[in-house]
């Protein structure tokens, strides 16, 4: 720390803008980390003072109580950070919204997906930009990419990996009968700079066009949209979110990249792991979650167990006791592929 506190006290630190915002990020979550350690130390010192008290005979055990509550309210924050060790769990995060088979209905749901992870974005404080939507043929949307910015944005996404599920009475069906609907999520760290993923120019497929998305509501409606084909891969991606063609160039190569860069670390792996394993076909039988409407209301996360009565309440963004079971179980090593629902 002395030593980053003096290059960051240094004449030309700000020679070099994009290295410095990357040393004040990681001083910052060096800091946050021993800010917990001296916060879980102090509160562990008081509590054994006041069990020492109470010991003695002294009338302290409503104290003790709540000083017992906030040290287990910190060592679960500790544990929880510690589950978000990986590699990229600290970076943002490029999260992807894809409808399922079932047309207006799956459209339809994979625009209500969308709709709750920005509202659980504005919950964490992140910042998200809409970096391309896909609009359906009579509502809902057929796909969406999403950057999602702030710290632990692809830790915590990263549980929300694989199909979901909606059960519910279609309001686009005139005899109101219950309907099943899929889309799946996938979500890719955004790399740091120093990361080098090699893209060759004559892989590359660059087309341009104007944005099919519902304008003011959603994206700007401009002719600068990009879509990118990476050539050897298959891998495509888009941006209409910027003005600039040439932005939208950029965004949509950062993109890409980290695709790429997903890819390699699958097939370095010998087998697949647990996320991975949850990327199958947008179909039943195949959902890590459920979002039940009729004729119950109930959402189950198939891989743990877990359950939230409120429907509502989840699809307003409120899902960190849904990503939380589901990185306690990754952790503990007993997260398995999802099953098929009730």
């Amino acid at each position: 720390m002395d030593k980053m506190e003096a290059r960051t006290g240094a004449e030309d630190f700000w020679k070099e803008p994009e290295a410095a915002q990357k040393l004040l990020q990681r001083r910052k979550r060096l800091e946050s980390d021993l800010d917990l350690l001296k916060r879980l130390q102090a509160q562990e010192d008081d509590t054994r003072v006041l069990v020492e008290w109470l010991a003695g005979g002294e009338d302290v055990e409503k104290d003790l109580r709540a000083a017992l509550d906030a040290l287990e309210q910190t060592l679960e924050g500790a544990e929880f950070q510690k589950m978000l060790g990986g590699e990229h769990d600290r970076a943002n995060a490029i999260l992807t919204i894809n409808s399922g088979a079932g047309g207006t209905e799956s459209q339809d749901w994979a625009e209500m997906l969308l709709r709750m992870y920005m509202r659980w974005c504005d919950r964490k404080g992140y910042k998200r930009d809409l970096i391309d939507l896909q609009a359906g043929e009579e509502a809902g949307i057929k796909s969406a990419t999403v950057l999602v910015q702030g710290e632990y944005a692809y830790g915590y996404l990263s549980a929300e990996v694989g199909v979901h599920r909606l059960v519910r009475i279609s309001p686009f069906d005139s005899a109101a009968r219950r309907h099943t609907s899929f889309a799946s999520v996938f979500v890719w760290p955004e790399l740091d700079e120093d990361i080098k993923i090699d893209v060759q120019d004559k892989d590359l497929r660059i087309d341009t066009y104007r944005s099919s998305g519902a304008g003011g509501q959603h994206v700007n409606v401009t002719d600068s949209a990009v879509r990118i084909t990476h050539l050897p891969t298959g891998i495509v991606v888009a941006c209409q979110n910027e003005r600039s063609q040439i932005r939208n160039r950029e965004v949509g190569m950062k993109i890409l990249k980290s695709r790429l860069y997903d890819l390699e670390m699958q097939k370095r792996r010998e087998k697949l792991d647990v996320v991975e394993s949850s990327k199958k076909d947008i179909a039943f039988g195949s959902q890590i979650r459920s979002y039940v409407m009729h004729p119950y209301r109930m959402v189950k996360d198939h891989r743990t167990k877990f359950e939230i009565g409120d429907v509502d309440r989840v699809m307003d963004g409120d899902l960190d006791g849904l990503i939380k079971s589901a990185l306690v179980a990754r952790a503990r090593g007993n997260l398995g592929q999802a099953i098929s629902g009730d």
